[in-house]
């Protein structure tokens, strides 16, 4: 079946329609026609792969690697470099236009590096007979011996990696010391610089893979410290410390907040490699040290996982309102949702999009926010209570849940669907006038993947 595609997903895929059903198609560029396989089939969209091109973009470039068509690892080596940088900053736009009502103007241009050989980790995965990673939404393990994103170190160990008892095998190099991390090493952890500091790095401690990148995001986290002459610093989710201590000697104190008990360990152990007096790091959850949030910082640095910040964390900072923000994000969905709440009391001054994860569709950004002030605002009064909404309270109606499931998968769902969805996750609906008419009556059960689109959603719009 040939089609010709209409624009690119945030995942990267081809979309055009078939018979007026969305078709997601795999490695396919926008304006080609291409020949296409319907691998799956559901009842609101289909999955497709590409099988050959016959009008090809001037984007496309043809992969070296010889794993791509089936490996789980990347998703944009069949596009240019140049045209993968004008994706993600597209996305980010999109994005924050759709979900935040923010103009581009506000998004300053990507930064990026090579887009190969960059990587300071990888975890292989094993079974009885190989060693490998997974292939495309499966997990079917593909042996490789070689991965262009890596490290060309961590290449050379790969061809000889033995079997372990472990399910996973993790393979991490240090920066500037070449320092190995593999099952056969001697050490436990290595240690890895970033500019001119440097960090214990083990197993378990969270290191971003891409050193170069991370270099120029942390130098400009440090030039926004010291162009707004900020004092005493909340860093948030901070892991083993990485940033805070990279800025500490711009400030007079830092406190990190982190769940991770290794990577607090970690954390106070690099303080003392760096002489980070001025450090202090606290383990626990930050939606539930709260009171460790207080008025005397006036810049909070916030580093979250995907799913962005808790709800109890946003009203914590609106109460405090910190002159300045800086909010690192790796998923520009739960940015958009959480810089809605946050420009009740800030204006955003930009976002920076950084190609942290070159040929994939991932990207990383960060967004300077400064609070707004009365003589160049006009105030207005947001009850914290008003934030910490119950399922009931929620503005989100069903028709936003159904819009929010099919942009972002596909899929549409039914009001009865959502209603399930909504009682299994102990929201208390009104009245259900879709109860069957007799006890004995069956309604249709919502199905797996529409359910976890549901939550998604439900997550999204905070109602769970």
């Amino acid at each position: 079946m040939q089609v010709k595609i209409e624009k690119l997903d945030h995942y990267g895929r081809g979309i055009t329609k078939i018979e007026n059903k969305i078709c997601f198609v795999e490695g396919a560029l926008k304006d080609e026609v291409v020949e296409i396989e319907v691998i799956k089939e559901k009842k609101k969209y289909y999955l497709a792969t590409t099988k050959k091109v016959i009008e090809k973009s001037k984007d496309r470039i043809t992969s070296n690697c010889p794993y791509y068509a089936r490996c789980g690892g990347c998703n944009l080596d069949h596009i240019s470099f140049e045209k993968e940088q004008e994706f993600k900053e597209e996305k980010v736009k999109e994005i924050m236009t759709k979900f935040a009502k923010i103009s581009n103007d506000k998004i300053k241009p990507i930064i990026y590096d090579n887009p190969y050989h960059y990587r300071n980790k990888i975890t292989l995965h094993k079974d009885d007979k190989k060693i490998g990673l997974y292939e495309k939404e499966s997990n079917t393990i593909i042996p490789i011996t070689k991965c262009l994103l890596l490290n060309d170190k961590l290449n050379e160990i790969l061809k000889s990696i033995k079997p372990s008892n472990k399910k996973d095998i993790i393979l991490k190099i240090g920066n500037k010391t070449d320092e190995i991390l593999s099952p056969t090493a001697k050490k436990n952890y290595i240690t890895s610089y970033i500019g001119n500091k440097k960090y214990k790095v083990s197993e378990k401690s969270f290191f971003q893979v891409n050193s170069i990148i991370t270099e120029k995001l942390y130098d400009e986290i440090k030039e926004i410290i010291q162009e707004k002459n900020s004092k005493n610093v909340l860093d948030l989710y901070c892991g083993t410390g990485t940033i805070g201590i990279y800025i500490c000697e711009s400030v007079n104190k830092v406190l990190g907040i982190e769940s991770c008990k290794e990577a607090i360990e970690d954390a106070n152990y690099n303080k003392e490699l760096n002489n980070a007096t001025n450090c202090t790091y606290k383990l626990g959850k930050v939606e539930n040290l709260t009171k460790e949030i207080t008025s005397e910082y006036d810049t909070a640095i916030i580093d979250p996982p995907r799913s962005g910040l808790d709800k109890k964390v946003i009203k914590k900072l609106l109460e405090i309102k910190p002159k300045t923000l800086i909010y690192v994000s790796c998923d520009p969905v739960t940015l958009a949702r959480d810089l809605n709440l946050l420009k009740e009391k800030y204006n955003i001054e930009y976002i920076r999009p950084y190609n942290m994860f070159p040929r994939t569709y991932h990207v990383e950004t960060v967004c300077l926010l400064s609070k707004l002030h009365s003589d160049q605002h006009i105030e207005v009064e947001v009850k914290m209570d008003e934030l910490d909404l119950t399922a009931a309270e929620s503005k989100a109606t069903y028709e936003e849940i159904k819009k929010y499931v099919l942009e972002h998968t596909g899929l549409k769902v039914s009001n009865l669907y959502i209603a399930q969805v909504k009682q299994k996750c102990g929201i208390i609906e009104r009245v259900n006038y879709n109860l069957p008419k007799s006890e004995n009556s069956r309604q249709p059960k919502c199905p797996p993947e529409k359910e976890k689109a549901i939550k998604e959603a439900l997550e999204y719009f905070r109602m769970i």
